[in-house]
């Protein structure tokens, strides 16, 4: 491998750690905001809210930017601009916090976006492997910066503020690592998008953005949910994180090995509705068993919500023609996606509220993966989404 290669990589993997962290880590530190900045609970909870919505909301913003300026410079800026919000939103003030994540979670959202048309375009030949790098790296940056943002807080003295700041250093890394390749990289309109009106006649396109959606509502209720679950069951506050860790850790592997095998066959039907499946075995052990051998439960959740995510992606890259039409289904697969992904915590939140236990939320969240095991079949089947069929 060539070093400009070696750049490349390095670069399109640091870019895709930087796709989490600025959300996990919000988190762990959350009491600690709440109580310098006077929020409520609402108020602390809506700081992820008003993120997750902005990456349905603003993915939309994408297609318009690599026309104009190119995916490798619409990536940079989306860096940039990260590293700019994290650092925005420890200033003072709940509107400035606010305003912060919002920003930084609107660059996440055009990030997410450009990602598979840049795997398209720079890996036609690996568009397999790179999304299990892409994936697995997205992956490991939300279990990283959960992980390790209370420890860095107390190591260096900092107060959230600081450590909030302190992500925009690899967000500017990254950014520094993909300045070449922007550098080289043209607005010439060869990434101009497909037309929406065109895109969403497809069905193709609706399958993929099915499937998107729902993997996406099942991950997020669990991300929400599952140590209030298991504290209710009985088990210790920070047990119920750890099985929390787990699973997002069994995530890392899953999503990058899934992609390079389902990547080499031309239907992904098995491997979508198999991660389907699992995910349902996951949720029904937490149903019937939580207190029972838990970690195994984890594991089976992980690998399946780990797969889900990675082969949602990999259709994405895989069945448009070329990274402009990869771009648009993109778009819209992920904008929607996201939107439905942050009705769920919310719709569990209520189901828990007026039925008094878990049951009827994890009985529900069954449902909803039976259409995702659905439209995954839909979505595997082998399609190419290009200027014939848009």
């Amino acid at each position: 491998m060539s070093f400009r290669s070696a750049l490349l990589v390095a670069g399109f993997a640091l870019a895709a750690l930087n796709l989490r962290p600025a959300i996990a880590g919000v988190s762990p530190l959350l009491g600690e905001i709440m109580t310098d900045v006077g929020l409520s609970p609402a108020g602390g909870g809506a700081i992820t809210t008003v993120m997750v919505v902005c990456l349905g909301v603003f993915g939309p913003l994408t297609p318009l930017l690599a026309r104009r300026i190119g995916l490798d410079r619409t990536l940079l800026a989306g860096l940039l601009v990260i590293a700019a919000g994290v650092t925005l939103r420890g200033t003072d003030g709940a509107p400035v916090l606010y305003l912060g994540s919002a920003l930084a979670a609107t660059a996440i959202a055009v990030m997410n976006v450009s990602m598979p048309a840049i795997v398209k375009q720079h890996f036609p030949t690996r568009v397999n492997l790179m999304t299990g790098v892409y994936v697995s790296c997205v992956v490991a940056g939300a279990a990283l910066s959960s992980a390790l943002v209370v420890p860095v807080e107390h190591a260096t003295g900092f107060t959230w503020r600081g450590v909030s700041a302190l992500l925009a250093v690899p967000a500017l890394l990254a950014a520094l690592l993909w300045l070449p390749q922007a550098l080289r990289g043209r607005g010439d309109g060869q990434n101009a998008p497909r037309p929406f009106r065109t895109v969403v006649r497809s069905r193709v396109t609706w399958y993929v953005t099915a499937l998107m959606g729902l993997q996406s509502l099942t991950f997020y209720v669990m991300l929400a949910w599952l140590p209030t679950i298991y504290q209710e069951a009985g088990l210790p506050a920070d047990q119920a994180g750890y099985l929390l860790s787990l699973t997002n850790l069994v995530q890392v592997g899953t999503s990058l090995a899934v992609p390079v095998l389902a990547g080499r066959r031309a239907t992904q039907v098995s491997y979508v509705v198999g991660a389907g499946v699992l995910t349902a075995l996951g949720y029904l052990g937490v149903l019937l068993a939580p207190m029972t051998v838990p970690w195994l439960w984890m594991i089976v959740l992980g690998v399946g919500q780990g797969a889900s995510f990675a082969l949602a992606l990999l259709i994405i890259a895989l069945r448009p023609a070329d990274p402009a039409a990869v771009t648009a289904l993109s778009a819209v697969a992920q904008s929607v996606g996201y939107v439905v992904a942050a009705l769920g915590p919310l719709l569990f939140g209520f189901l828990r509220q007026v039925s008094g236990g878990w049951t009827t939320p994890l009985v529900t969240g069954l449902g909803v993966l039976a259409l995702q095991i659905l439209a995954g079949w839909f979505a595997g089947r082998p399609a190419t989404l290009g200027k014939a069929n848009l």
